[in-house]
């Protein structure tokens, strides 16, 4: 009898935990994030580069990590226009295996988050860039602007 009052009380703890509002509040970042990865892919598959970089901090050491490089978000918008220069280049991208892992402070409020992934294009058209297929790492941040990507390892 005495096991399974600590059984239902510990069975009602969980259940607690887990619609808290902190367990429910990382579900909505990771889902505020999982929305801007959809919002970046579908003005990709628009041919809309400036639309495409809104999910990046506008800021001089936002940083793209790939063959070289990059710091700054109007470096990075260039690389994407010179080396996309067409709809046919740009082609149609689709996000795969998609992996959101909040990183809270020592406080528990999430500032970051770390997204692993990988990334496909369908395209008839390449200019500098032949690369169809990869992975990508982003960390992003949570800004009074909503979540940015700050660091791009795309490989």
């Amino acid at each position: 009898m005495k096991n399974s009052r600590w059984g239902s009380a510990l069975a009602l703890l969980l259940l607690l935990l887990a619609g808290s509002p902190r367990a429910m509040a990382a579900s909505d970042e990771a889902t505020a994030i999982r929305q801007a990865m959809a919002a970046q892919q579908a003005a990709w598959n628009r041919g809309d580069v400036d639309a495409f970089m809104q999910t990046y901090k506008d800021a001089p050491d936002t940083t793209f990590v790939g063959r070289t490089v990059r710091k700054g978000y109007r470096a990075i918008l260039e690389s994407y226009r010179r080396h996309y220069a067409t709809r046919a280049q740009m082609g149609r991208l689709t996000y795969s295996d998609l992996d959101v892992r909040l990183l809270p402070g020592a406080g528990g409020e999430v500032r970051y988050a770390v997204v692993t992934g990988r990334f496909h294009l369908d395209r008839t058209a390449h200019g500098e860039v032949a690369q169809d297929d990869g992975i990508y790492s982003l960390l992003w941040e949570k800004t009074a602007g909503g979540w940015k990507i700050i660091l791009d390892h795309t490989s």
